[in-house]
């Protein structure tokens, strides 16, 4: 016999009853940290992608190199942004380093939101259920419609004229 073994019945049955004998519920989720200590997810809103990385410090948030409150001017924008640290009750407690491209300001916004939520589930697995209940980590898949020949937009027509 080349590397098996061959298994008497009372060493299957063993096994049975220990696969038996497992906790309830779904497995523990291990986090996901690289060597720095920070966790990396992306997000992704209409044509945006963000690539976000967070890690325990003062609360700082930049994005593609600048602070929050100088990319995303709009207060809306940036509350947008924090919604998942206040809803898992981490305000100020994770520094956000992220970049984002594609889409419009408002794409971006959602898709860093998107990015903050997976990487804090990635940080710390027992956020997952405050999170997916409050619906930060489905990707909201809307995108814009094209453009068909023959309309003036995806749906409008030419305006019409009897003459």
């Amino acid at each position: 016999m080349s590397g098996t073994q061959t298994r008497t019945l009372a060493d299957l049955k063993d096994l049975a009853v220990a696969a038996a004998v497992q906790p309830e519920g779904p497995p523990k989720r291990e986090p996901k940290r690289d060597a720095l200590g920070r966790s990396y997810a992306t997000g992704r809103r209409k044509d945006a992608v963000a690539r976000v990385w967070i890690k325990p410090g003062k609360g700082e948030i930049s994005v593609n190199g600048k602070r929050v409150g100088q990319y995303f001017a709009r207060p809306v924008l940036r509350m947008l942004i924090t919604q998942p640290f206040l809803v898992a009750d981490r305000y100020n407690q994770f520094d956000v380093y992220c970049t984002v491209s594609g889409g419009g300001l408002s794409g971006q916004a959602g898709a860093v939101r998107h990015g903050i939520s997976r990487a804090l589930t990635h940080y710390e697995p027992d956020l997952r259920a405050i999170l997916k209940a409050a619906g930060f980590l489905t990707r909201d898949s809307r995108v814009v419609e094209r453009k068909k020949y023959g309309r003036a937009k995806a749906r409008r027509s030419f305006q019409f004229s009897k003459r």
